[in-house]
């Protein structure tokens, strides 16, 4: 419920656009999910009921990934954004999906390690 589910136009609005040339396609309502039990229950409800699911990091792609050409409930995972564990030793860090790279470099500052744009394994 509300706070963590809107239908608002411009809330849907806002989510179903990245910075693709493509046109703004809104989903149907758009859910922050804040756990991994909260995601699994939605994508499950969602699967039951055929209903499109549209993940949304920050909206900043350029594939136009996050329109929600079918409608359907957008999952904003900003919410999430946990850095559950950091190794030094291997250079490895286990993060929720809405931990940005500013979030993580602001995290690792003083362990001499540092996350660039476009490092592959982030997603």
């Amino acid at each position: 419920g509300a706070p963590n589910v809107s239908t608002a136009t411009a809330v849907r609005e806002q989510h179903g656009h990245d910075e693709s040339m493509h046109p703004c396609a809104p989903p149907d309502a758009v859910v922050w999910p804040q756990s991994v039990g909260q995601v699994q229950e939605l994508a499950a409800l969602c699967y039951r009921r055929r209903v499109p699911m549209v993940p949304f990091g920050t909206g900043t792609g350029l594939e136009g990934g996050v329109n929600a050409v079918q409608g359907g409930v957008c999952f904003d995972l900003s919410r999430m954004d946990a850095i559950a564990e950091l190794s030094l030793e291997d250079f490895s860090v286990t993060v929720e999906p809405g931990v940005t790279r500013k979030a993580l470099n602001s995290h690792l500052r003083g362990t001499g390690l540092w996350f660039p744009v476009g490092t592959v394994g982030m997603g």
